[in-house]
């Protein structure tokens, strides 16, 4: 009888390495999830806590660690919202580097595949558009987002690094703005924010004149796209979003159609260094891994609305 596969999935208790975990568990694997709790959540993974193939380890991974034998290494700790990075840029830093280094010396001890989670943001605010992997991006080495940017620029070059000297068989996913279930309602980034506002009522807070872009993924369609990646053999970068964009303003208003609200939209001067236009190219994803995604926007934001709502009121309800 073949042994059941162990897959290690640092910070696991995030929103995009919980949805990651429940995925990997369907398809058989064992999971073990290491999360030092710093923005990730152990209510992610309670739905988890019976399942036989499961795991959760509370540690750093700045910190030297070694979680037994696994047959692949998901690296998705990180600060992952503006709001986090921004209050924990040191921490962000560290797990970006520190971090990968740790968990890369885990797939290396163990000839594991490895998975990393990298982001659009390594584009910077770009002057390409849209955004294929051969773009180099366009980053501010030393603004308040570097520390998020240049954490996940140099956590490739530290996964391109163990391929080339120690053969690690790696793959890295460049991830754009995704939703869903699980996002934390203070995390800042744009779904989270605007639904959070529309629910309660208040006003909903555009930066800028909302005419800069995003392209939002809803989370289901997103890790059909890891689970693709790590099946593969393509060791490059790949963008897995949704290449249909909208405008901050037209996501805003999209908000308030789903939730019905009647809340007015206001207007704050835009953060330094936030980008202008975000968009992926996903050539690539649609022919080495037959993926794109199948969930608009308004269907995603209405697949979300029960969790927000819930969340809400849980909130509320412990003032």
């Amino acid at each position: 009888m073949t042994p059941q596969k162990r897959a290690l999935v640092t910070g696991g208790a995030g929103f995009l390495g919980s949805h990651l975990s429940d995925s990997l568990l369907g398809e058989g694997w064992r999971v073990v999830v290491v999360d030092n709790l710093l923005t990730g959540r152990r209510a992610n993974l309670e739905h988890l806590r019976n399942e036989a193939g499961f795991e959760f380890i509370e540690k750093d991974i700045c910190q030297p660690f070694d979680a037994g034998h696994v047959d692949y290494v998901f690296h998705f700790a990180s600060p992952a919202s503006p709001v986090d990075y921004m209050v924990h840029g040191i921490a962000t830093l560290q797990v970006g580097s520190l971090g990968t280094f740790h968990a890369l010396d885990v797939a290396h001890k163990y000839g594991a595949k490895f998975f990393i989670s990298s982001t659009s943001e390594c584009y910077g605010d770009p002057l390409e558009h849209p955004q294929k992997e051969t773009y180099w991006g366009h980053v501010n080495p030393i603004g308040p987002r570097s520390v998020y940017d240049e954490a996940k620029r140099f956590s490739e070059a530290v996964t391109m690094a163990y391929r080339r000297y120690h053969k690690v068989d790696t793959r890295i996913v460049r991830i754009f703005n995704t939703y869903g279930p699980r996002m934390q309602l203070n995390d800042g980034r744009v779904v989270p924010n605007f639904m959070k506002q529309a629910l309660r009522g208040e006003e909903l807070t555009v930066y800028g004149d909302g005419s800069q872009t995003r392209s939002f993924c809803y989370v289901s369609d997103e890790v059909n796209g890891f689970m693709r990646l790590a099946k593969s053999n393509e060791p490059l970068p790949v963008n897995i979003g949704n290449p249909n964009e909208f405008t901050i303003l037209e996501c805003a208003q999209m908000v308030l159609k789903v939730t019905g609200s009647k809340s007015r939209i206001g207007y704050q001067p835009l953060p330094q260094d936030d980008p202008k236009q975000r968009r992926p190219d996903i050539s690539k994803a649609r022919e080495l891994l037959g993926w794109e995604p199948k969930i608009d926007l308004e269907t995603g934001l209405r697949l979300s609305l029960d969790y927000f709502r819930k969340t809400l009121a849980e909130e509320t309800a412990l003032k």
